[in-house]
């Protein structure tokens, strides 16, 4: 896996520049990260397999998997933002449905938006669907090892990525989005987090996450300014709760 430098480098990375949709790839297959041994055996399923990929990129799907909840939370993460988005923006892993559509369609002529993921398939899902935007860059970059220089982005987003992942590689990501915001720019965390004892769902998905999403019972017994660098500083930390507790968004200023 490559090491991320302290300036920003060129990254194996799929790019879209525009309407004219050109695409450049790294030279050598060895100069990509590796998709994680976790991510293979835990959700190739969802997330590597051409089939799965194609199953689940369908609004309602998406939709359905967060019971009718992800308009809310993508709209909510779009007005943190505003109606205008500026500066350079960076997602934290590609997203089912429309949520990185969304964010472009706010950007500023002058913005942009970076994307990076660890799996091509997921790129090149996200690329065909940004076709009608100029300012999208896509990486293929392991969130753990990000290859930007250090407060290079006004915002960062990572919706519903921290669920999937082992402690160990959910402390760095998070550390990882945390470096490379500027000061006074905004790290935005969507995920789960435990529902109140009277909202149904806690019952519900308890198994589900427990077959489905080994990591995710995590986020319901912890909070994630639990993972926050001790050797960072931030101006601000702030959390919301949705559909009784059983979303959350975090909110750090550096």
């Amino acid at each position: 896996m490559e090491k991320a430098s302290a300036a920003e480098v060129p990254s194996p990375c799929a790019v879209l520049e525009g309407n004219a949709g050109s695409v450049f790839q790294s030279e050598s297959a060895r100069d990509y990260p590796d998709v994680p041994d976790y991510l293979q055996q835990t959700y190739w399923w969802a997330y590597l397999h051409p089939t799965g990929v194609r199953i689940f990129e369908r609004q309602w799907i998406v939709n359905l998997i967060l019971w009718g909840n992800f308009a809310r939370l993508r709209d909510d993460v779009l007005n943190e933002l505003g109606e205008s988005i500026s500066g350079r923006m960076l997602q934290v892993a590609c997203v089912y449905g429309d949520f990185t559509p969304s964010v472009a369609s706010r950007l500023t002529p002058d913005s942009r938006l970076d994307v990076i993921d660890v799996a091509q398939v997921q790129l090149d899902n996200v690329l065909k669907k940004l076709g009608e935007f100029k300012n999208v860059t896509l990486h293929r970059q392991d969130s753990t090892q990000l290859g930007f220089q250090d407060g290079l982005f006004d915002h960062v987003v990572v919706f519903f990525l921290l669920h999937e992942q082992p402690l160990d590689v959910r402390k760095r990501t998070v550390r990882e989005a945390l470096r490379v915001v500027k000061p006074g720019g905004k790290v935005i965390f969507t995920d789960y987090h435990r529902p109140g004892w009277l909202n149904p769902f806690r019952y519900i998905m308890t198994p589900v996450l427990l077959t489905l999403e080994p990591f995710a019972m995590d986020m319901w017994n912890h909070e994630i300014s639990d993972w926050l660098p001790r050797d960072m500083t931030f101006k601000g930390i702030r959390k919301e709760e949705f559909f009784g507790g059983l979303y959350q968004k975090v909110v750090v200023t550096r």
